[in-house]
């Protein structure tokens, strides 16, 4: 039997579906599944797509699944420390020995089907941790999986599966390459998830966006289920009632016929969107049988754990406050701008930022750079997608923003608080960009 460093190890050596010449074919990933015993019809699934808050709104519904006393499978990506990460059972990474199992029968099953020429090439990474996940799940016994699309929707490995809900979280333009240069083309890819009856919740947003969702959705048939009635009143007279402290979002909702109190971690506006999401989609659940109640999605939202999310690190007297966010597309900038402005004010910021060369590094950097007394530019280790730390320095200096430039994470932390330091005791060092470069510093800092 294959170890779990060799499970991991043989995982990575498959390379980035994004690099690679490939075309994306569901018909593979349905192949692959049969030869498996189709796990993934063992359980109901919820399917989340979308460009920004799909993993937030992902993880909020599986802890108030959790909170109902289910049995909750959790599917998302990328991760931020260990690859186990992305696949959870009630609220628990995947033990190291039970990924090996998975990946060991995963493989054996794809070798044996390539071999037949039943599969034109083994399965790509993504394809292979799905497929780990469907059948983890199966044997896990789990009573619901929240399965987030990894890209696109519909041609991405998830959507085997037949949802009994749909979710479409805020779109925007990522990953244009494949998914298509506009918001249109992109949203009809995540639009791939719907189904015919099956609820979908989506909120209103960019006007392309809603064109193609309503028109799909009329043409698949999916019932159209708004959330915006999840959403906290932002009328003037309401922006009382939402208080957002340095650890939480608090606010009363009526959800499921009673008024309870909303008490979330997850910290900014535009994560009230993700929130009204899970809610509804909860409600949508409760609808079919599902043991959730008003007072278990309140419990359910505040117990969620969902790091890298605008995550504050106390200061200590060796180092000041830090947040980490992995925005790393315009739209997660924006959220982080918006949410840095109504958490610190005037405070002073450092920035230590670092990004992937096929993300839309230009358009963050302009959003982000210009609100920050210093940036540090620094490249994530031992990612090929990585943006070099000299390329970004000549975009802060065609820019005109003041910047060090680090070739290492970790010295490019230390240059951050130590500007920060400079800077006096308010000033606080954010960390964005990239989820992968959240992933390198949150191991250092205790």
């Amino acid at each position: 039997m294959i170890s779990y460093q060799s499970a991991v190890e043989s995982l990575y050596a498959l390379g980035h579906e994004l690099h690679s010449p490939r075309k994306f074919d569901l018909a593979h990933m349905r192949v692959l599944c049969q030869a498996l015993g189709n796990p993934q019809r063992n359980f109901p699934s919820v399917l989340i797509a979308g460009t920004n808050g799909k993993g937030s709104t992902a993880a909020t519904l599986a802890s108030i699944l959790q909170a109902s006393s289910h049995r909750v499978g959790l599917y998302t990506s990328p991760h931020l420390l260990r690859i186990n990460e992305r696949i959870a059972c009630c609220g628990q990474p995947i033990p190291d020995d039970a990924f090996a199992v998975a990946y060991h029968r995963v493989t054996e099953v794809a070798s044996a089907l390539v071999a037949a020429s039943e599969l034109p090439h083994p399965p790509s990474f993504f394809e292979t941790m799905t497929a780990i996940a469907f059948d983890f799940f199966a044997a896990s016994g789990v009573e619901i999986a929240v399965l987030e699309v990894g890209m696109g929707g519909r041609l991405d490995a998830t959507n085997v599966v037949e949802p009994i809900l749909s979710v479409i979280t805020d779109i925007d333009l990522d990953h244009q390459k494949f998914l298509g240069d506009s918001i249109a083309a992109i949203a009809a890819e995540k639009a791939g998830i719907l189904r015919p009856g099956v609820a979908a919740v989506t909120l209103p947003q960019h006007p392309d966006a809603n064109q193609v969702l309503g028109e799909r959705m009329t043409a698949v048939g999916a019932r159209a289920v708004n959330a915006a009635r999840n959403l906290p009143s932002m009328s003037p007279q309401a922006e009382s009632l939402i208080h957002n402290s340095a650890r939480e979002t608090r606010y009363a909702l009526s959800v499921l016929g009673q008024e309870v109190e909303i008490v979330s971690p997850l910290v900014g506006r535009h994560q009230l969107r993700n929130l009204a999401l899970a809610i509804t989609a909860a409600e949508e659940l409760a609808a079919q049988d599902f043991r959730i109640t008003p007072q278990s999605v309140a419990c359910g939202i505040r117990q969620t754990f969902w790091p890298g999310r605008f995550q504050r690190i106390a200061a200590t007297p060796h180092r000041p406050e830090i947040v980490i966010d992995v925005a790393h597309n315009p739209a997660g900038a924006w959220a982080l701008r918006s949410a840095l402005s109504e958490q610190f004010g005037e405070r002073p910021l450092v920035l230590l930022f670092g990004a992937m060369a096929d993300k839309a590094v230009d358009e963050m950097a302009q959003i982000l750079w210009p609100q920050m007394a210093h940036v540090v530019v620094t490249r994530a280790a031992g990612n090929p997608r990585a943006l070099a730390a000299a390329d970004l320095a000549r975009l802060a200096q065609s820019l005109g923003v003041e910047h060090s430039v680090s070739t290492t994470v970790s010295q490019g932390l230390q240059f951050a608080i130590a500007q920060a330091r400079r800077l006096g005791p308010h000033a606080v060092v954010v960390v964005a960009g990239s989820i992968y470069l959240a992933g390198e510093v949150l191991p250092m800092l205790p």
